[in-house]
C-alpha cells in the first residue's frame, strides 16, 4: 500500500526553487506513483501566493509540479480549522486540519518553529510530522 504523504506549503516552495533535494525527491515519487501526495486547496494557494510575491517567475514551474504530480487535493471545513487552532498559530491550523482530515501516514514539512518535533501535534493527526529526508528515508525502508 502507498503511503499518504502530507506535503506542507513550506515543501512545495522548496520544489519550485530547487530540482534537488528530498522535497523535490517527494514530488518525484508522486509522480510516478510510488507515494499518495496529499496536499490542501490551503496549501496551493498559500504557496502561490508567496511565491508571487518572492519570484513570479517560478509560478510556471509551480503550475507545472500540480499538472504533473497526481495529488489528492484536501477541503477542509471551518470547524476542523476551529479544532486544530486550539493545537496551533492560527496560520498553520489549516494544514495540521488538513493533514488529520485527510488520514495521511505522515505530514512533511520544513516548519521547525510550529510543527517539527512536537509529539502533541503527531498524536492529534495519528501521523509522524517529518522534514523531506527524513520522510524520504523512512518511505525508502518501507
Amino acid at each position: 500500500m502507498k503511503a499518504r504523504v502530507f506535503i506542507d506549503s513550506s515543501v512545495l516552495f522548496s520544489a519550485v526553487y530547487s530540482t534537488s533535494g528530498h522535497f523535490s525527491d517527494l514530488l518525484v515519487m508522486g509522480a510516478e506513483a510510488d507515494i499518495l501526495a496529499v496536499i490542501s486547496d490551503f496549501v496551493i494557494i498559500e504557496t502561490r501566493r508567496n511565491i508571487r510575491e518572492l519570484k513570479p517567475e517560478k509560478l510556471a514551474r509551480l503550475d507545472r509540479l500540480l499538472a504533473t504530480v497526481q495529488f489528492e487535493i484536501v477541503r477542509v471545513n471551518p470547524e476542523d480549522v476551529a479544532d486544530a487552532k486550539q493545537w496551533i498559530v492560527l496560520k498553520d491550523a489549516p494544514v495540521l486540519a488538513a493533514a488529520k482530515v485527510a488520514r495521511v501516514d505522515m505530514l512533511v514539512t520544513l516548519d521547525k518553529k510550529h510543527f517539527l518535533g512536537r509529539p502533541d501535534l503527531e498524536t492529534y493527526i495519528n501521523a509522524p510530522i517529518l522534514t523531506p529526508k527524513e520522510a524520504f528515508q523512512k518511505i525508502k525502508t518501507s
